[in-house]
């Protein structure tokens, strides 16, 4: 994998044995297109998983990245491909779920990318919600399979953008 954007563009990013489906370069490019100029933006990326879209996130100028992950034998490879990124960027190992209970701050930018298969990712936006993580501003995103049906209206976010990347889709959220 390759960040595509910003001050790091072609590096190369390692990916972790073990279950993963990094995000598409297409996809991630469109993302931080629409997205525009996040300078100065704080980025969570829940499900981190390489750390890709993170690094990618930090590329373009967001600070701080907060990256989480759940899975412990993927730290070594995520420490491995965040070592060259001087933005502020940090991992937590722990689950998503339990890192919005803790959380103490709200992020510009929140972006959710869980496996495919897990069942209640809808109730993780509604978690979200509650936990207050995201500024009144802000922006949270879901990538998801296009055979799962997703409601206009999650807690008190609402829809406000939907992609298509061939089998999976983009959700963007605002309060």
């Amino acid at each position: 994998m390759r960040i595509t954007g910003g001050s790091y563009r072609g590096r190369t990013i390692a990916c972790p044995k073990g279950i993963i489906r990094p995000a598409m370069d297409r996809m991630r490019e469109s993302l931080f297109s629409i997205l525009g100029d996040i300078t100065g933006y704080s980025f969570l990326d829940l499900f981190s998983g390489s750390g890709c879209v993170g690094i990618e996130a930090a590329s373009r100028g967001a600070e701080p990245v907060v990256l989480v992950e759940k899975d412990s034998q993927k730290k070594p490879v995520i420490l491995k491909n965040i070592s060259f990124v001087e933005e502020e960027i940090s991992l937590k190992m722990m689950s998503a779920e339990k890192y919005m209970m803790i959380c103490q701050r709200k992020f510009d930018l929140v972006y959710m990318d869980p496996p495919f298969p897990m069942e209640g990712k809808i109730k993780l936006i509604e978690q979200a919600s509650k936990a207050g993580i995201l500024e009144d501003e802000g922006i949270m995103m879901i990538h998801y399979p296009s055979e799962e049906r997703w409601p206009e209206k999650v807690g008190d976010f609402t829809v406000f953008d939907k992609r298509t990347y061939g089998r999976s889709i983009l959700l963007f959220f605002r309060y």
